[in-house]
C-alpha cells in the first residue's frame, strides 16, 4: 500500500522533474534595471536555455548577447506624428545589417491608459501599423505580433476594434497574451484567446502570480511551465521576471533573481536548471518604478486582489 508519506514525495519528485525541465519556448521579457550591467550575463549565459528575448523596444541591448538570444524588436506605443517612420526604420537597418529578425511585437498593453499601459486607440494603432510594421512583412518576410492587450475583457474589446479599424490591411501572425493572476485563470484566459482567434498561433509575453506568497508562486510558476509547453498553438512564452525581488513590482516572489541577484529557485528553472533554494525577499522598491513601466497591467490585478480580500 503506498502511504500519505509516499505519495507526497512522489508528487514532490514530479514536481521538481517539471520544475528542471528546458524548452525552446522560453524567451527573455527585459526590464532595464539599476542592477542590469550585472545580472545580463545570466540571461545569456552559456548555463541559460533561452532562445529569444525582447526589450520592449525597437533596437537591441547592449548587455545581450544576440548570437544565442534573438532579438524581438516591439513597436511600444504610437509616435506623436502620423508620419514618423522610427520604428520601421530601425528594424529595416537591423536586417540589412545581417541582423536576424524574424518577428516583431505590436503596441505594449494599449488598452490601458495608466500603470505603464502605452494607451493607443484602436484608430490611432491601426494607421501606425499599416504604415510601419505591415511593410516589414511585405518587404521582409517577418512575422507579426498583434498588439498586446491587457488581460482584462477591455482588452479583447479592443483588439476586435483594432482588426475592424485596419480593414483587413494588418496580417497579423500571431496573438501575444498578457496574465497576471492564477493558473486556473491563466489557463481561462488562453482558451478564451484561443476561441476567439483559432486561426492565429500565441505568444504568452508577459505572465507571473502578482503578488503570492513563496509556494504558491513556484506552484504557479511549475503548473504554467508545464501547461504551455503542451500547448501546439503557444510557440513562445516569456515569464515576467528578469530583475531582483527587491525591485519587483509583482511582488518579491515572482522574482527570477534575490535582492543579491541570485537566481531564485523560479529563475533557476526557467533557465532550466536545477533549484538553488536563494529566497527572494523584497525591499525599498527604490527601482519598481522602472520595472513598473513594463508590467502596467499587474499593478491593476494586484490592486482589485486587495480590494477583493
Amino acid at each position: 500500500m503506498r502511504t500519505t508519506s509516499t505519495l507526497a514525495i512522489a508528487a514532490l519528485a514530479t514536481t521538481l522533474a517539471l520544475a528542471q525541465d528546458s524548452s525552446s519556448k522560453r524567451g527573455l521579457c527585459y526590464v532595464d534595471t539599476k542592477d542590469s550591467s550585472t545580472d545580463d550575463a545570466i540571461w545569456d549565459g552559456s548555463d541559460s536555455d533561452l532562445t529569444w528575448y525582447y526589450n520592449y523596444e525597437s533596437t537591441p541591448t547592449s548587455g545581450i548577447d544576440g548570437s544565442k538570444l534573438q532579438f524581438v524588436p516591439m513597436q511600444w506605443g504610437a509616435p506623436s506624428s502620423a508620419t514618423d517612420m522610427t520604428f520601421y526604420n530601425n528594424v529595416k537597418s537591423l536586417i540589412d545589417g545581417g541582423a536576424n529578425i524574424t518577428y516583431v511585437l505590436g503596441f505594449n498593453e494599449p488598452d490601458g491608459c495608466a500603470n505603464g499601459g502605452s494607451c493607443v486607440d484602436a484608430e490611432t494603432a491601426a494607421q501606425t501599423w499599416i504604415r510601419e510594421i505591415e511593410p516589414l512583412k511585405k518587404k521582409y518576410g517577418v512575422k507579426l505580433g498583434a498588439p498586446a492587450v491587457t488581460g482584462s475583457p477591455n482588452g479583447f474589446v479592443w483588439l476586435q476594434n483594432f482588426f475592424t479599424a485596419c480593414a483587413g490591411k494588418c496580417s497579423a501572425d500571431f496573438i501575444p497574451v498578457h496574465w497576471y493572476g492564477d493558473f486556473q485563470g491563466l489557463a481561462s484566459h488562453i482558451g478564451q484567446v484561443n476561441g476567439t482567434y483559432p486561426n492565429m498561433t500565441m505568444w504568452v509575453t508577459e505572465y507571473a502570480l502578482a503578488e503570492g506568497n513563496l509556494e504558491d508562486s513556484q506552484d504557479f510558476y511549475n503548473q504554467s511551465a508545464s501547461y504551455l509547453d503542451r500547448l501546439d498553438y503557444v510557440t513562445h512564452y516569456s515569464y515576467f521576471g528578469a530583475f531582483r525581488s527587491s525591485v519587483s513590482n509583482v511582488g518579491p516572489n515572482a522574482a527570477m533573481l534575490t535582492q543579491k541577484g541570485e537566481l531564485t529557485d523560479i529563475g533557476a528553472w526557467y533557465l532550466g536548471q536545477e533549484a538553488t533554494g536563494h529566497k527572494p525577499k523584497g525591499g525599498s522598491h527604490s527601482g519598481a518604478g522602472q520595472v513598473a513601466k513594463f508590467a502596467g497591467w499587474a499593478a491593476v490585478v494586484v490592486g482589485a486582489m486587495m480590494m477583493l480580500a
